[in-house]
This record gives C-alpha cells, structure tokens and sequence, in this order.
C-alpha cells in the first residue's frame, strides 16, 4: 500500500508543477496583452469598428477681373489605399504600379508617407475610367483599395496663362519640412505661378467624417464630422479679352513667319497691374493633376524650346534697340546732345567701323529722327560721349539689372553691361566697341520682356516704376475680402521735363513715321513705341517691340519678343497691335472705329 502511494506522489507534483508553470505563462500574456499592448490591439478593435473618412477641401477659385474663371475645380475619380494598420502586400504593389505604368518604388513611397496607422493613403489622383473599371471588375486583385470622388483643378483655358497660374502637384518631403507642420503626405499643394505664390490662400482645411462600421465594412453611424474650409478665391488683375487676342497673334505671327517661341507681357501704368502674360511655347496645367504621365512629359522635356520658362519674366534678352530709349535719355538728361544738334551718318561710326542694320546712311540727323529711325551710328556717338560708366548708371535708374518683385515665382533679374561685370568674369579692361554695343543693347545688355515693358511704363506715366502685380483681391468662399493687393512704386526716374517730352515724341514718331509706322497705319490710338532687334548667336535675331497708348493719355504698356524672327516691326509690333485693339475694344477689321475706344470694364 505505501508502495503504491509513494510511487504516484511524483507523478502529482510533476502535474501540478506544469499546470503552475501553464498559469504563470497565461497570467504572464495576460499581463503583456493588457499592460504593455493593450492601447495597441484597442486601437486595432477600435480601427475595426470605425473608418475616419477625409473630405479634402476644395481650392480656391482664381477669376480674370472680369469675373471669368481661369482655374475652377472639377470632380475626379481618386485611388486610395486603405490597409487599416495592416501591411500593405508586395504583390498588391506591383499590380497597382503595372496599372498604373509607375514603378513600384513610386507606390511605396506613397505608402511610406501615411501620417496615421488608419489614415487612408491617396495614391494616385485623376485616374482615367478605364483604371477605375479594372479594379472593379477584379475587386479581388486589389483589396484595401478604393475609388473616392475628390477635386482636382480645372485649368478651363489649358495651355492659356499656363506659365502664370501655374499647377499644383502632390507635396515633396521638402514640401513637408518647410510646412512647419502643416502639410502631410498626400496633400496637393501649389508647385509654379499663381498656385504657388498663393497657396496659403487657395488651399484649403480638410474635413473628415468618424464612421462606425460593422463586421462587413458597411457605415451603421456616423458619430462626428470635421467640417471642410474651402480655399479662398483670388481675383486677378489678367483681362482674358486681351489675354485671348495676344494668344491668337501670337499664333497667326508664328504661321507667317515658322518662329516657335516668344513672350508678351501687358501693363497698366498708373498701378503696375498685368492685364496680359503670354509665352511660348507653353504646356498644359492638367496634365500635372494627379502626377504627369511619362508621355507628356516626355512632349515638355524632348521640346528644345523649353516650354516650361515662363519667358516674361525669366528669359533674358539683349535688348536691341529698346535699350536706346536709355541711351537717348542718358544724352540728353547730361547734357551731352542738344535735341536740335546734327550729326552725319555715313552709315558707318567714324571712330570704331559699326554701321547701320541694312546699312542704311541717313546723312545729317537730329534726336527725334534717329530714335524714329532706330539709327544705330546715332546712338553709337551717344554711347561714345556717354562712356559706359554713365550709361550703367541710368539703366539701373530706369530699374534693369534688378528683379522687379513680381508676384510670380523664378523672376530674373538681367544685366547692366558694366566695367565691374567684364572685370569678375573675363578680368579684362574695358573697351570703345564694348560701349558701341551697350549703347544700342546689345554685349552684355541682358532684359526680360517685364523689365522692358516696366521702363516703358516709367516713361509713359513720368518716371513712376510701379511694381508689377496679377493679384488684386483674395475673397473668401463667403465674399468676404480677405486681402488685397497695395500698389507700390518701388523707383523713380527723375527725368527732366523737357527731356521726357523730346523722348515721349521720338518714341509717338517711331508708330506714325518711323520703323513700326507700317504695324500703326490707320491706328486710331496715337502710339508710342520702339522696335528692336537683338542679336542672336544662335540662330536669327530676336524682334521686339514695346509700346505704350495712347499716347497723349498713357494706360497700358506692352512688350512683345518673337524668337528667331528677325526685325521687331514685322512680328513683334503686329502682336503689340492686336493687344492695344483688345484693350481699347476696337474690331481689328475696322480700327478706324475710334469713338469705340473706352476703357475696359472691372466689375467683380
């Protein structure tokens, strides 16, 4: 009998021993699922039971000052993931990158932005129906995968104003550091133009919705809402009646003379605002919605004209004959021609063998006739009497060399031909040819179109340099106005006023008699104006023109540069025309309709 008990006694110990040890371990896990991971799997049960749904805010409408929609907003079909703190499948991946045609890189980067472990990640936005089909017809191939309504922009004009509205596009992991906590993965921010210069104000405040779901993912309740703040609209300075007619002159002056390229900007004189921006060759803003395809692209990025410069207000130029409106003031504010002095064209300089573009000799000539002519052994004399150091110093005056502060991303500033600039980048001295060709605005004279037609402005309005701007009033989605634009003068000429009126009427002589007197015939605004040609080593020179109307009563300048298309007056001046007709709401087929010429209309 004792045998028998003593025997079975280990066997207990060992049993109770190992149901001890089983106890301990569960209490052990109950404890670690409870104390250490419980917020982790109640987030997780939470996660299971309700689904935040983002409502994205819509941006701001942008108008012309008119009350006509430049960038509107318009619903599209959106893919998003929705993995609810799951890990996204390797193959889920690689089919969507294939539907797509992105790498598969390109979706975990998406993936590896979500700010959230329930957040839903936007992926792709604007898809084409056609994607949208696929991933319904074969909702097994992609699960955690959805198709959300959301807005995307509606650039209505296309490749219209391109340059200067812009396009928005997902934000960048620098776009996230310098947001200060404001942006986050997915969010679609401005990335050029107006879109970009604005953006705090366009953009709006997202909403969401907190959804309790069942076992099935299907909403039983919704238990709170974030309202959506839409963006604020932005009322812009562009006319899109004269917008319109400088596209379309554009378009007719490139059929006529095989020139690809070129750019055109329209301003008022009394307050700086651009009524009208145009360059060439441009790109279409909606093709950015959502991230560009590799095929469109490929059309910005294969075009050797780069159509992505906004040419206004980056691409630099010698300013041609443009520059001699420079040249002229600067000899007769120093005193160094008299406006009735003549001086003999031989149709070469007596000191340094420069001549005339055709060659032309025009005998004995006073000022207004050399700047109606554009005659360059005139202005060559002026640049010698001159010497370069002055002629620097009033092209800084009238504003060229610096940046005007545009409200416009990626302005450049140009260049002053100077002895310091020749001295840092050759270490050379200067030279009397060197200041023959600064006189006339070419060497190292560089200018945008928006600093030509800025100096234009100052000679038609008297030396004020008003800062050029296409904002005019940010409204709330309410109608509230939120900001508006204060014109500013940023710099003054102070020309002498004999001096402005001798120039004034060489420049009215250059549209009635002179170089652009064929563009002008029968005009029934009195202009002033000059030609240019710039020289080009590329291929043939640029032609210019810039202007101001009337003439008597200054409001709007303009300036217009055709690449590659030779002289001023036969493409350039023609663009300008067409401008002026919009803008005094005359018909180009019977110009002489003059008691038609009012001032444009501003409603909204």
């Amino acid at each position: 009998m004792g045998g028998v008990a003593g025997s079975g006694r280990p066997r207990l110990d060992a049993l109770a021993a190992v149901i001890l040890l089983i106890i301990v371990v569960l209490a052990g896990r109950m404890v670690w699922l409870q104390a250490v991971q419980g917020r982790h799997f109640a987030g997780l049960a939470e996660g299971n039971r309700l689904r935040t749904v983002p409502v994205v805010a819509p941006r701001g409408v942008v108008y012309d000052r008119n009350g006509a929609v430049l960038i509107g907003n318009r619903l599209s079909y959106c893919l998003v993931l929705n993995p609810m703190g799951a890990a996204v499948p390797g193959q889920l991946v690689d089919r969507l990158a294939s539907l797509l045609a992105v790498s598969p890189a390109e979706i975990e980067k998406h993936i590896a932005r979500q700010t959230g472990i329930f957040e839903p990640i936007v992926v792709k936005t604007d898809v084409t129906n056609e994607i949208v089909a696929k991933i319904e017809e074969n909702r097994q191939l992609y699960p955690m995968t959805e198709i959300q309504l959301l807005p995307v922009r509606d650039y209505v004009n296309k490749t219209m104003l391109a340059h200067a509205l812009g396009y928005v596009g997902e934000v960048s992991e620098e776009d996230i550091k310098a947001g200060g906590g404001q942006l986050k993965g997915g969010d679609t921010i401005g990335k050029s133009g107006l879109e970009y210069s604005y953006d705090r104000w366009l953009r709006g405040v997202d909403g969401g919705a907190r959804i309790e779901v069942d076992a099935d993912g299907r909403p039983v309740a919704v238990l709170g809402q974030k309202p959506v703040q839409p963006g604020n609209n932005l009322v812009t300075s562009i006319d899109i009646r004269v917008q319109r007619a400088a596209e379309a002159a554009f378009d007719e002056i490139f059929r006529q003379s095989g020139a690809t390229a070129g750019g055109a900007v329209a301003i008022d004189v009394n307050n700086g605002e651009v009524l009208a921006i145009v360059s060439r060759p441009g790109f279409d803003p909606n093709w950015f919605n959502g991230g560009i395809s590799e095929k469109n692209w490929q059309k910005i990025n294969n075009n050797p004209d780069n159509p992505l410069q906004e040419r206004p207000i980056a691409g630099e130029y010698p300013p041609g004959s443009t520059f001699k409106i420079v040249t002229g003031t600067a000899a007769l504010q120093e005193g160094v021609v008299t406006p009735d002095e003549q001086i003999f064209d031989s149709g070469r300089h007596w000191l340094i063998d420069k001549g005339n573009a055709e060659g032309e000799a025009w005998g004995w000539i006073s000022f207004r006739e050399a700047l109606a002519r554009s005659d360059n052994v005139y202005f060559y004399e002026m640049g010698n009497r001159l010497g370069i150091d002055r002629l620097e110093k009033y092209a800084r005056e009238f504003g060229l060399g610096e940046k005007t502060g545009i409200d416009l991303p990626g302005e450049s500033e140009g260049l002053v031909a100077s002895r310091r600039y020749k001295q840092l980048n050759y270490n050379e001295e200067w030279y009397l040819s060197e200041t023959f060709d600064a006189a006339i605005g070419q060497g190292f004279n560089l200018a945008t179109p928006l600093q030509v037609a800025v100096l234009m402005a100052e000679v038609a309005n008297g030396g004020s340099r008003w800062r050029p701007h296409l904002m005019r009033r940010v409204v709330s989605a309410d109608g509230k106005i939120v900001a508006t634009y204060e014109n500013t003068v940023y710099g003054r000429f102070g020309f002498r006023p004999e001096v402005l009126q001798l120039v004034r009427e060489g420049l009215k002589d250059v549209a009635v008699s002179g170089t652009a007197a064929e563009a002008f015939r029968d005009f029934p605004v009195p202009v002033a104006g000059k030609t240019g040609t710039a020289e080009n080593p590329h291929g043939r020179d640029h032609g210019w023109f810039v202007a101001y109307a009337p003439y008597d009563r200054p409001r709007l300048a303009v300036a217009v540069i055709v690449e590659r298309a030779g002289f001023g007056a036969m493409t350039a001046a023609p663009i300008a025309r067409r401008i002026f007709e919009a803008y005094f709401n005359l018909d180009s087929n019977n110009a002489a309709a003059a008691d038609r010429v009012t001032a444009p209309y501003s409603c909204f």
